[in-house]
């Protein structure tokens, strides 16, 4: 799905339904509805552009930070920040404000297992997971058990969900895609690690039934708790979560400073908000959070992410041409790739168009033509609306032909 044709569709959409839903039946304003929707600027804004660039990797030895786990990548660079924090005998409390598909879960949850397996054997709750929403908790839930079944923590480290969906068929053990997930085993046998939500959460620590899973516990058992999704929990939602996390520590008599909070949001902790996000942590976490303590993205500049290659294309699409990048002019988009791939390269795609191996020589091609370079520079990782991109895409271009 191509997002400006996604938007464009739900602009005139929009435009649609408020000319059917208040027609003007007066001759002398018949028009102003029509202006008024026509012209630029007055409903809807933009349209934005916005291309985030990868993010810095971290340095290769922080590969093998952990011992008891092999990690399939080297971590990216606020990954190996959140790393330094949270290991040792001694983590400290963190907020990970990092963007989507920036790998937050891995910030915490590497050195969650390497805890639990330095301290195996001890049928008690290390570390609480707790998730705004079933779904979300469940598919985490999978990530985990594969985890942990493909590595040597496998027969050392227990984790189980505990919500309040039921199963037809719920899982007594952990397997490579399940944790466990059947009540009555967690309250005999409580796992290591307990991936919830706030309100089971809440009923785990009423109800009589449920004092088996925290009998094994005292003081300085509970070592992490992670509240994922930390901007969902605001207003009333928020109070609910502090006023729980307080009664989790007084019912296993945990001192203030020896429980590792961490929180995760992919929409919070701008420079700007930084200020606010440490209070907002503080007061809901009831621990000092203190500069520092969020973990923020770095991602390549344009230079850094260009590297060493050299303008080979500066051709744009002609004036003759321009109708041909209008997305609705084809049935697909593979069409309309093949189509753009011919304007801007001069040649045909001969290579298997869904093959990865292609989408990476695309991306590779990319760089070397003068348009994508300017156009990088221009965004500087932030968003722009279209109309200021053209003004300086078009400067840039005028002097590079006057050269």
């Amino acid at each position: 799905m191509i997002p400006s044709v996604l938007a464009q569709h739900v602009e005139q959409g929009i435009k649609d339904f408020l000319r059917t839903t208040f027609p003007v039946t007066t001759p002398c304003f018949s028009d102003i509805l029509n202006n008024f929707l026509d012209e630029p600027g007055n409903l809807f804004k933009g349209p934005y552009l916005n291309l985030q660039l990868p993010f810095q990797q971290g340095s290769e030895k922080s590969k093998d930070c952990f011992t008891n786990l092999t990690m399939p990548f080297v971590p990216y660079l606020h990954q190996e920040k959140a790393f330094d924090r949270l290991s040792g005998p001694n983590p400290k409390s963190t907020i990970i404000a990092t963007g989507t598909g920036s790998g937050k879960t891995e910030c915490f949850l590497y050195p969650v297992l390497d805890y639990c397996y330095q301290h195996r054997g001890e049928p008690r709750i290390k570390a609480v997971l707790i998730y705004p929403m079933n779904a979300l908790a469940m598919d985490q839930a999978g990530r985990l058990a594969k985890l942990i079944f493909n590595s040597k923590l496998k027969d050392h480290v227990t984790a189980g969900i505990y919500v309040g969906q039921r199963e037809q068929n719920p899982s007594m053990l952990m397997t490579r895609e399940k944790l466990i997930s059947d009540k009555d085993t967690l309250r005999l046998s409580p796992p290591d690690i307990l991936l919830t939500n706030y309100k089971m959460l809440d009923y785990l620590l009423t109800r009589p039934d449920d004092r088996s899973l925290w009998m094994h516990n005292n003081s300085d058992t509970l070592r992490f708790l992670v509240v994922d999704e930390l901007h969902t929990f605001d207003g009333a939602q928020g109070s609910d979560l502090a006023c729980l996390i307080r009664r989790l520590k007084s019912r296993l008599a945990i001192e203030p400073g020896d429980l590792c909070c961490i929180g995760t949001s992919a929409t919070l902790g701008s420079p700007e908000e930084q200020e606010d996000l440490m209070q907002f942590a503080s007061i809901v976490f009831g621990e000092n959070f203190i500069k520092g303590s969020i973990i923020l993205e770095s991602r390549k500049s344009a230079g850094e992410f260009l590297g060493d290659n050299l303008i080979s294309h500066v051709d744009i699409v002609p004036s003759d041409k321009a109708d041909k990048l209008d997305p609705n002019r084809y049935n697909n988009h593979e069409e309309y790739i093949r189509a753009q791939y011919k304007l801007w390269f001069g040649k045909d795609i001969t290579d298997g168009f869904h093959s990865l191996q292609w989408r990476i020589d695309l991306g590779e091609k990319l760089k070397t033509h003068l348009f994508f370079q300017n156009l990088l520079k221009i965004l500087k990782g932030k968003i722009h609306e279209f109309k200021d991109i053209f003004v300086q895409l078009e400067m840039a271009l005028s002097r590079w032909h006057t050269i």
